[in-house]
C-alpha cells in the first residue's frame, strides 16, 4: 500500500483527508504544522504528500523545499491543498517542487480524480464514477 503524509494544522481537514484517503487503500500519518512533517519524512519518506499551503510557522514553499532537499525527497507526489487562486504563487509552487494542487474545500471525488491524474497506474485512485463506468 502507498503511504501518504497529510499536513496541515486543522484537525478536521486532517481527520476528512485521512478518511478519504484510507478509503482509497492508502496507509497515512499525519503532521500539524512544517517541523513535524519534516520529522515524519525523515522517519518515512512517503509516496505522497498532501500539503496545506498556508499554516503558521513554515511556509508551504518552505516546507517543499525542505522536503525535496531530504534523502528520497525527490520521489513523492506533492500535492497542496490550497485556497490561493493567484497563478503566479501557483507557478512559485511549482517552481519550488510541487507536483499539483487542489483547491479547498475537497471531497473525496475531486481528490480521487486529481491522483488519477498524478499517479494513474492506481487504478484505486480513480473516482468511484470512473470505476462503476470502466
Amino acid at each position: 500500500m502507498a503511504h501518504c503524509l497529510i499536513v496541515d494544522d486543522s484537525r478536521v481537514i486532517r481527520t476528512v483527508a485521512r478518511r478519504i484517503f484510507e478509503e482509497l487503500n492508502f496507509v497515512t500519518a499525519e503532521a500539524e504544522d512544517g517541523m513535524s512533517a519534516l520529522r515524519a519524512v525523515r522517519e518515512k519518506m512517503p509516496d505522497l504528500v498532501l500539503l496545506d499551503w498556508s499554516m503558521p510557522g513554515m511556509t508551504g514553499m518552505e516546507i517543499v523545499r525542505s522536503l525535496r532537499a531530504q534523502p528520497g525527497g525527490d520521489c513523492p507526489i506533492i500535492l497542496v491543498c490550497t485556497t490561493e487562486v493567484d497563478a503566479t504563487e501557483i507557478a512559485h509552487a511549482v517552481a519550488a517542487g510541487i507536483d499539483d494542487y487542489i483547491m479547498k474545500p475537497f471531497d473525496r471525488e475531486s481528490l480521487a480524480a486529481k491522483l488519477a491524474e498524478l499517479h494513474p497506474h492506481r487504478s484505486d485512485a480513480r473516482p468511484q464514477s470512473a470505476v462503476a463506468g470502466a
